[in-house]
């Protein structure tokens, strides 16, 4: 175990956070335009709102509060919006964004629904992987895209119980979709861990101003327990401090085997977001 350098969680490092959250969302959102005519993209103050299709987990209100402010007619365009395509409008606030966003939305009828933690990690030149005993990491080919495709998204379908439950499910399609949606971002590149030569875990990785974002990550449950996550973190932590980032960042749910995993290398947690929902 090494220390780290402590991070200060700031409205400075959480706008640069939310602004890079955005960008990867927005980018997806555009990847699905190829395939769903009806995708939305809609400014919000510093956020953006955005449809990606049916029952996609891109399906969210991000970035917002971090500095520049929207009015009522903002929030009446993106849930009229979101009411013709049938789906509740979802934010996701930082506590450290302008306070008044909370209240406004409350105000609107917006229910509390659950909380997601943002962990950093300050990054050095010079980091090196380490992998557990039997596990190899390699970086994902497009001949092995659908393999990494398939571990990643079979894996999230089965989650680790510890914790705290998340508040959504997704349809295995959707679920598919966004992460090739993803994929497609610029500065994203995904990782496959083996195990005795069989497919273990997947991971991904996306480079943008510095940050270094952790956007997901998952083991397939026959192979859990066997050092896959922490391999799967070390490698991209070492690529991510080699491409000259000096950010990490990853998001999990409260009090999960993931939250876990991550500060046992250090990560610590930043701020937390709060997910208020307002039916279609």
């Amino acid at each position: 175990m090494w220390s780290e350098p402590s991070l200060f969680a700031g409205t400075d490092l959480a706008a640069r956070i939310e602004r890079v959250e955005r960008s990867l969302i927005e980018e997806g959102a555009r990847a699905a335009a190829q395939r769903e005519p009806r995708v939305l993209v809609l400014p919000v103050g510093s956020g953006a709102a955005v449809w990606a299709g049916p029952g996609s987990p891109l399906d969210k209100v991000v970035g917002v509060g971090m500095g520049d402010e929207f009015d009522d007619g903002t929030l009446d365009e993106v849930e009229a919006a979101f009411a013709e395509r049938d789906t509740p409008v979802q934010f996701e606030v930082s506590t450290l964004a302008d306070p008044a966003v909370v209240e406004r939305l409350t105000r609107r009828g917006y229910v509390l629904s659950g909380f997601e933690n943002v962990l950093g990690l300050r990054l050095e030149p010079g980091r090196q992987s380490n992998s557990a005993a039997g596990v190899q990491i390699s970086p994902v080919g497009p001949d092995e895209f659908d393999t990494w495709l398939d571990v990643v998204a079979t894996g999230f379908a089965a989650p680790d119980l510890q914790g705290i439950a998340s508040h959504e499910e997704f349809p295995r399609d959707a679920l598919d979709n966004s992460v090739r949606d993803i994929a497609s971002a610029t500065g994203f590149s995904g990782s496959i861990a083996r195990i005795d030569g069989v497919p273990a875990g997947g991971a991904s990785l996306r480079l943008a101003d510095g940050v270094a974002q952790f956007c997901g990550a998952a083991t397939l449950p026959a192979f859990r327990r066997r050092g896959v996550q922490a391999s799967l973190l070390s490698a991209r932590l070492a690529d991510a401090a080699a491409a000259g980032c000096d950010l990490a960042v990853v998001t999990t749910l409260p009090g999960s085997k993931s939250q876990q995993n991550v500060q046992k290398i250090g990560f610590q947690i930043l701020y937390t977001r709060a997910i208020l929902v307002r039916s279609a």
